[in-house]
């Protein structure tokens, strides 16, 4: 039943499939719902590389899928897309005691949560860098060759996935990620519930803090909108920009004039991120 697919719609794009499925996770212990767009090449029987991406606050696997406009590129680029939700959800699975958005349901944070009620459901790193890769591989026409993206704190999850498990992706990017989650409110209440009060084990899960002894150097590609609400407060790209460069690790860093967090932004630069992925999956 672990492996148990149930596919919930199918859309043909620019050639291929936009398909969402259904599935029984171990690691969550919960129904989880994903979606693949898989190019047309994949007809055509080649294995292609996958760029996951991780979608932010209040998000589902919905939101890039509709409104980042990356079908189109991926389709000539023979791309395969992955979107999980960005947490567990369902009977059973606890979210904030007090209904907040920032919290629970829809901001998993891409962590292993080690604080009850939350430590039985809240594992999306394991999910993400493992269960979900294993079940791609295993029912799609693709390589082993990864990339990872995401948005806010999506993008947190992008550079902590890659930054943790060296050697499981070949590309990295982000769109406003949430920096330091260590050192925001976002992140201090999130970190706080799921890991517990004790500030260093946050470290592992804070990309500033990976940076500095990260043993492999994959190049990051960021963009950050200057005109995005949260920038000073909660994103803090100047933070991940001096860890990348006393670490001596390669970050380009775009800072972005007149965009915001919106969709907007993503959809006018997620070009330039399917060919920065694209240069690494499609070499032999």
């Amino acid at each position: 039943m672990e492996n148990f697919m149930e596919i919930l719609s199918s859309n043909r794009s620019f050639g291929g499939w936009h398909r969402r499925y259904r599935h029984r996770s171990s690691t969550l212990d919960c129904e989880m719902q994903f979606a693949v767009y898989l190019p047309p090449q994949a007809e055509r029987g080649e294995r292609l590389p996958v760029l996951y991406w991780l979608s932010g606050l209040t998000c589902t696997d919905e939101n890039f899928m509709q409104k980042a406009g990356a079908q189109r590129l991926a389709a000539e680029l023979g791309l395969v897309l992955v979107a999980p939700d960005t947490s567990p959800r369902g009977e059973g699975v606890p979210g904030d005691p007090d209904g907040a958005w920032d919290f629970g349901l829809g901001a998993g944070f891409y962590l292993n949560a080690t604080q009850q009620p939350w430590a039985r459901h809240y594992r999306m790193h394991d999910y993400v860098v493992h269960e979900l890769p294993a079940l791609i591989e295993a029912h799609f026409p693709v390589s082993d060759k990864r990339g990872i993206s995401g948005h806010s704190m999506g993008g947190h999850g992008a550079l902590v996935c890659a930054l943790r498990n060296p050697g499981r992706y070949h590309s990295l990017s982000a769109f406003a990620p949430i920096s330091q989650p260590s050192a925001c409110p976002w992140g201090e209440k999130a970190f706080g519930r799921y890991l517990g009060e004790d500030r260093a084990s946050w470290r592992e899960w804070d990309a500033c803090e990976l940076l500095a002894q990260a043993p492999e150097r994959l190049p990051i590609l960021v963009d950050q909108g200057e005109s995005d609400g949260f920038l000073t407060e909660q994103l803090r790209p100047a933070a991940l920009q001096a860890a990348a460069e006393a670490a001596g690790h390669p970050l380009t860093l775009r800072l972005q004039p007149g965009y915001d967090h919106s969709y907007y932004f993503i959809a006018s630069f997620i070009d330039d991120h399917l060919y920065h992925h694209a240069a690494a999956l499609r070499q032999p």
